[in-house]
């Protein structure tokens, strides 16, 4: 099976603060020839440099973004939320091309985040609902899952 994996969680040192996330289970489930990884950073797809501002979705989820109801702002207040948009359809187009059949992600990250995001508000509290990249694969009809979901059920 073929995965779009957020790259952070395969040790690619990608996150907002030059870091990464590793999740040592996923990548045993890489070795055992389970799925293929495709691994992918939206928001280094997006132009947007490594490490970079802490961002937020501020006014809804990453669906509400992409209807143009919400907004994805740094800490700062700037608006990023067209290079979260580019960034997502980057790995929509990855996500086609490669024919993947589901995307592992990491949650609480206003582009992966899968089931649980920051609230918005920059002090820590979070929500349920997707990150921009999430919301515009699942409406392109690719499964979504967070990598504790994917873990669950292929341990």
């Amino acid at each position: 099976m073929i995965a779009i994996v957020s790259a952070c969680l395969l040790g690619v040192n990608c996150r907002y603060n030059g870091g990464n996330v590793t999740n040592e289970r996923l990548i045993e489930v890489i070795k055992s020839g389970k799925i293929i990884p495709i691994p992918v950073c939206p928001e280094q797809l997006s132009g947007l440099p490594t490490p970079r501002k802490t961002c937020e979705i501020v006014g809804g989820d990453g669906f509400d973004v992409l209807k143009g109801n919400a907004r994805v702002l740094a800490k700062d207040g700037e608006d990023l939320t067209e290079k979260f948009i580019k960034g997502a359809n980057e790995v929509l187009k990855i996500t086609k091309l490669v024919k993947a059949e589901i995307a592992i992600m990491k949650n609480f990250s206003p582009s992966c985040g899968c089931g649980m995001i920051y609230d918005g508000s920059f002090s820590g509290g979070k929500k349920r609902g997707y990150g921009v990249t999430s919301a515009l694969l699942m409406l392109n009809g690719v499964k979504v899952v967070s990598v504790e979901e994917f873990l669950q059920y292929n341990p």
